[in-house]
């Protein structure tokens, strides 16, 4: 899937400027730390371009995303452990995506809709509680 919701009101936030370091802790504690290099954003059609969700999948990490990253589920659900200033901030979409979102933080993002701006390094973890158990492998 992947593409754009074509219900959003708002535009993409601009994509990062510098490169940065995003660090995802996963679901199992392992951490992959991925430079980004602004020149090859986007990555992919997978949410917001240079959204936490595009950087991740393009890296091989997992993360669930139900809707393909068009803001119209909260299974890609994140929490963002340092550098939130350094991110793009939620949309009205994204916040009311958010309040289905089991084990909400007051620093919770959708990886679809989270964009780092690069002016800092940023570190967020995928909730444990946040695995597909019924997904498809890939193909």
């Amino acid at each position: 899937m992947g593409g754009k919701n074509p219900f959003m009101k708002s535009d993409d936030p601009p994509p990062p400027q510098r490169p940065y370091t995003l660090r995802v802790i996963d679901e199992g504690g392992h951490e992959h730390n991925i430079a980004v290099d602004p020149d090859k954003v986007p990555y992919s059609r997978n949410g917001r371009p240079g959204s936490i969700l595009d950087i991740a999948l393009a890296h091989g990490v997992e993360l669930d995303h139900a809707c393909g990253g068009v803001c119209a589920c909260a299974t890609c659900h994140i929490i963002v452990r340092s550098g939130l200033e350094g991110c793009n901030e939620p949309t009205d979409e994204e916040e009311d995506q958010l309040d289905d979102a089991y084990g909400l933080t007051a620093v919770s993002r959708l990886a679809c809709q989270c964009v780092p701006t690069g002016q800092c390094d940023v570190v967020v973890e995928i909730p444990n509680w946040n695995r597909n158990l019924a997904r498809e492998s890939d193909h």
